[in-house]
């Protein structure tokens, strides 16, 4: 007679949050997914940290507000005593996004925004990008733990040489993963950086504007979140706003303004990477260079094939310095790619495309 072995889940998850309804609701989304675990719910961020030293969850999900210790105090406990995939459970309010960007900074692993009104608490919306992102957490803490040398080698760089002229504008589109590996790669930019920076990240409405503050905050480039009819000025990064599609409006050779539209409505992502890169290869041709960062999808794919085919540079996140291995992946298979290097080496690649220290 054979032995059964058990099995561990896929994910076994800790949810923290002070109301008990969310707790109620966040367990029982977890729970009702194929393999997933709720292990434990705690009410405090004490409770928190005495439910992971005996229960070791894969994934905790932590509220950004919470009396006593807060979430965010509570995040660099856990990262300092027992570090782990945490997702930041956030209300979508100004002081609530820049304290979740904050969490991020500070090693979050990701996060998710709760709709909240006066009338009722909309939370079913969240359980697919929830579910997600702990499958996808579950999985990144697996990986971590597989022994250094059995775990894949980084990727090399793909160089297929240097462009004969600088590049004039930077387009960065980025997803899952998305803000943590944007407050790396920035602030890393000079003070005179000579180009202007578009950027579209996917992510809810009322949070990209303090996204925008929290990253001009970080920065020695001013960046803001885009307006409408603004003119592209050197040396400014732009964050697409949520729900709107950010474009160029290249009127003369020598002025670009930032167009916002809600058209077209019918894409998965508004704002969408691919529709901001195809407006930046047909604006600035062979000065047009294109990064994409780590998500989900394909979304970027698209637009990164119009920036390569009109000569502009290409570069690409790598596998092991990504979240989620999927909007890179989907570029690198479509062999639209100049270069694939790790996340610390995008700042280099951008400045050596523009010709920083270079310029007459």
């Amino acid at each position: 007679m054979s032995l059964e072995i058990p099995t561990r889940s896929l994910a076994r998850v800790l949810v923290v949050d002070d109301s008990a309804f969310m707790r109620t609701a966040l367990a029982r989304m977890i729970a009702s997914e194929s393999g997933f675990e709720v292990v434990a719910t705690a009410c405090t961020g004490s409770e928190a940290l005495e439910r992971i030293a005996t229960l070791d969850p894969d994934v905790v999900t932590l509220d950004v507000e919470m009396p006593g210790l807060d979430g965010l105090e509570t995040l660099r406990r856990i990262m300092n005593r027992f570090p782990r995939p945490v997702i930041m459970v956030s209300s979508v309010t100004e002081r609530d996004a820049e304290t979740t960007f904050k969490a991020l900074g500070a090693g979050a692993f990701d996060y998710i925004p709760k709709q909240l009104s006066a009338a009722s608490l909309d939370i079913l919306h969240i359980q697919p990008d929830l579910i997600t992102k702990i499958r996808v957490a579950a999985e990144s803490r697996r990986r971590n733990l597989i022994p250094i040398s059995s775990r894949k080698p980084p990727q090399p760089a793909v160089n297929s040489g240097e462009a004969n002229h600088p590049a004039g504008i930077v387009a960065i589109g980025a997803s899952t993963g998305g803000p943590r590996a944007l407050q790396e790669i920035l602030p890393a930019f000079p003070p005179d950086f000579p180009v202007p920076v578009l950027i579209v990240q996917h992510m809810p409405r009322g949070f990209t504007g303090p996204f925008a503050q929290r990253l001009n905050s970080l920065c020695s480039v001013p960046v803001r979140e885009a307006v409408h009819h603004e003119p592209i000025q050197k040396g400014a990064i732009y964050i697409a706003p949520a729900g709107l599609h950010m474009t160029v409006d290249h009127r003369s050779e020598s002025r670009a303004f930032i167009n916002l539209d809600a058209q077209p409505g019918n894409l998965l992502h508004i704002p969408s990477v691919d529709v901001m890169m195809k407006s930046v290869a047909a604006s600035y041709g062979e000065f047009a260079m294109g990064v994409i960062l780590t998500g989900m999808g394909s979304d970027g794919t698209e637009g990164m094939k119009a920036i390569h085919r009109s000569g502009g540079v290409t570069v690409g996140q790598d596998e092991s310095t990504c979240t989620v291995y999927g909007m890179p992946r989907s570029c690198a298979e479509s062999g639209i790619l100049s270069r694939v290097v790790p996340l610390s080496q995008v700042p280099v690649q951008i400045l050596q495309a523009i010709r920083y220290g270079k310029r007459a």
